[in-house]
C-alpha cells in the first residue's frame, strides 16, 4: 500500500519562503500573461490538432501559450529550466518548472468553460510554488511553502465526512483505461463509485479538479494518467490547503518518487474518509503494477 502524502505542513526558513513567495509570483503573473490570447481564442472557430490519438487534442493555442510562458519564466528568473507539455525540456537551470498552457484542452477547444493554466517551481526534487488559473471565471490558485491562496485570499480546504455525501471529480475510465485494465474491469470499478459517492463528475482538467478540492468545493478527485505539468502546482496547493494528496505509481515510476511524478492519485479535503475510494484506486495501482512487474519478467526470461 502507498502512504498517502502528510497534509502537515514542515517548518519553512524564512529564506527559503521568501524563495518561494518569489516563484510564486513569477507563476501567477506568467499565466495571467496568457489571459487575454486565449480568452480571445475560447469560443472562437479555432482548428484542431491530436497528439497520440483522437482522444489526445491540441491546438496552436497550446503551443502559443507555452512558448510565452516559457519566454516569460526566463526574463524573471534566468536560472530555470522548464518542462512544458508542448515543448519538452529546455534550459538546465537550478530551478526546474512545469508549464500546462491549457489544462482541459478538449474543453477548451469545444467551448465549456472548465480549463486552465497550471505552472509549479520544483526545487531540489520538491514543489516549492505553483499557480493554476482560471481565466474565464478569473479564479487564481496559488501556492508558496507557507499557504495556499485563492485570488490572494489564504484557501482552505473541507470535504464531506462520509462518500455517500460526497462529490467526486474522475475522468475514469478513458479508452485507456479500457486497454488498460479490461473494459469489463474499469466499468465495475465506475460503477463502485458511482453506486458510493453521492455525486460524480467528469469535468476534464486534473489540475482545476483539485483546485476545486483545494477550495472545498469538491470532495475528491482521482486520476490514472497524469502527468507531472498537469498536478505538480496542485499538489502543493491541496496539501497547504489542508488537504491530502496520494500519488500512485501504477507500475510506471519506482516505489518514492515524487508526487508530482507519478501518473496516479487520489486527492481528498480536509475531514474525508473515503474507504470505497481508496480500495478501489488503489487496487487499479496493485493491478497496475502487478503487470508492469509481468512485463518485465517476461522481457528478462526472453533475454
Amino acid at each position: 500500500m502507498q502512504i498517502p502524502s502528510s497534509p502537515d505542513p514542515k517548518p519553512v526558513k524564512d529564506e527559503a519562503l521568501s524563495r518561494s513567495t518569489q516563484l510564486m509570483e513569477i507563476a501567477k503573473s506568467a499565466a495571467v500573461a496568457v489571459h487575454d490570447p486565449l480568452l480571445e481564442a475560447f469560443r472562437s472557430n479555432m482548428v484542431v490538432d491530436y497528439k497520440v490519438d483522437l482522444h489526445d487534442i491540441v491546438t496552436i493555442h497550446d503551443k502559443r501559450a507555452e512558448a510565452a510562458i516559457r519566454a516569460f519564466i526566463l526574463k524573471h528568473e534566468p536560472n530555470s529550466a522548464i518542462m512544458g507539455e508542448e515543448g519538452g525540456q529546455i534550459g538546465n537551470g537550478a530551478i526546474q518548472w512545469y508549464v500546462d498552457p491549457i489544462d482541459g484542452t478538449a474543453n477548451f477547444a469545444r467551448g465549456l468553460a472548465f480549463w486552465c493554466v497550471s505552472i509549479a517551481a520544483v526545487i531540489d526534487g520538491e514543489v516549492a510554488a505553483g499557480a493554476i488559473y482560471d481565466p474565464v471565471a478569473g479564479l487564481m490558485f496559488a501556492a508558496d511553502l507557507k499557504a495556499s491562496y485563492l485570488n490572494g485570499t489564504p484557501l482552505r480546504s473541507r470535504s464531506a465526512h462520509e462518500e455517500t455525501r460526497a462529490t467526486l471529480i474522475t475522468g475514469y475510465p478513458v479508452s485507456r483505461d479500457f486497454r488498460i485494465d479490461g473494459r469489463d474491469v474499469a466499468l465495475t470499478n465506475l460503477g463502485e463509485l458511482v453506486e458510493t459517492f453521492s455525486t460524480l463528475r467528469r469535468p476534464g482538467s486534473a489540475a482545476l479538479s483539485i483546485a476545486h478540492v483545494a477550495a472545498g468545493w469538491a470532495d475528491a478527485a482521482t486520476g490514472f494518467g497524469v502527468n507531472a505539468w498537469d498536478v505538480a502546482a496542485a499538489t502543493l496547493i491541496l496539501k497547504n490547503a489542508g488537504g491530502r494528496y496520494e500519488p500512485l505509481t501504477l507500475g510506471k515510476v519506482a516505489g518514492g518518487s515524487a508526487d508530482f511524478l507519478c501518473p496516479g492519485y487520489i486527492a481528498t479535503g480536509a475531514g474525508a474518509n473515503y474507504p470505497t475510494l481508496a480500495r478501489v484506486a488503489r487496487s487499479i495501482s496493485e493491478s497496475r503494477i502487478a503487470t508492469a512487474a509481468a512485463q518485465r519478467s517476461e522481457i528478462a526470461a526472453r533475454a
